[in-house]
């Protein structure tokens, strides 16, 4: 693989024809999400060692932001204190290295969907992940509004036979929020987390119209599969289907684009 920031187009390297379109570089920098010694089913995500040579390396090829994901799972006596400590650990060294080299650091704490969970519990470990991250954080002494959150939304697990409506998911990830996030944070782009590429979509506008005025941060996406499955499933990995499945993303970007603003309907789709 080659290093990030070394790919060339045309005889320029990508992150300048990045930069050139407007678009600001960064990078994964977590190594994924390993088993956590000592637990039997929890995770623990990796990529600390040579973290900071790393960072001055990417920076100096123009990565100007960076993200680390933790991973939650929510079951039976799970999450443990271990789990939830450890990862906060982690990402707060991770944001403390980057924002000594000069990245922006995004803070990604998920609490993963799989389970038969309530939405109630899923707000409970919300509410107790986000508190040991952002102690973590003051710990590190992170400049709070120089990061972006990246949550997960407070939903019930996939294989719960009770699912919350749109507004009742809106509502309790914003209390949440209110609980647990400091106002200093400028923004919170949430993932999708497997959710529907519409039930992503209805999420994050419910949240931006029922309290359109009232929050400190900024509420929008930072969607994977939400974003662009639709692109890759036109695609398929043909010549042809490019200009499709182009649309497709361009389109699901429209749609998301507008929830970020409370403006998003149904009939758009």
């Amino acid at each position: 693989m080659k290093p990030f920031g070394s790919q060339r187009m045309g005889g320029c390297r990508f992150t300048n024809v990045l930069r050139d379109a407007g678009i600001i570089p960064g990078i994964k920098l977590d190594a994924g999400a390993k088993p956590l010694a000592g637990t039997s089913a929890e995770l623990i995500t990796e990529g600390l060692d040579g973290l900071g040579d790393r960072i001055r390396e990417y920076y100096s090829l123009g990565a100007r932001f960076a993200k680390w994901r933790a991973v939650i799972t929510i079951g039976e006596s799970i999450p443990s204190k271990l789990c939830l400590e450890a990862n906060a650990d982690a990402l707060a060294r991770y944001a403390a290295l980057c924002q000594a080299g000069g990245l922006v650091p995004i803070v990604e704490p998920e609490v993963l969907m799989e389970g038969n969970h309530t939405i109630e519990r899923s707000l409970e470990v919300h509410q107790t992940v986000l508190h040991t991250v952002f102690d973590r954080l003051y710990l590190y002494r992170i400049e709070l509004d120089q990061m972006i959150l990246k949550p997960s939304m407070v939903i019930a697990g996939m294989d719960c036979p009770q699912q919350a409506s749109v507004e009742e998911v809106a509502r309790l990830t914003v209390k949440c929020l209110r609980d647990r996030v400091p106002v200093a944070v400028p923004g919170c782009a949430f993932l999708s987390g497997g959710q529907s590429d519409q039930l992503a979509t209805a999420h994050l506008n419910a949240m931006n119209l029922l309290f359109k005025g009232e929050l400190p941060w900024t509420l929008t996406f930072s969607y994977g599969r939400a974003l662009q499955q639709a692109a890759m499933e036109a695609w398929m990995g043909e010549a042809e289907n490019v200009p499709a499945a182009q649309q497709k993303l361009y389109h699901r970007a429209q749609l998301n684009s507008a929830a970020a603003l409370g403006q998003y309907s149904s009939e758009m789709e």
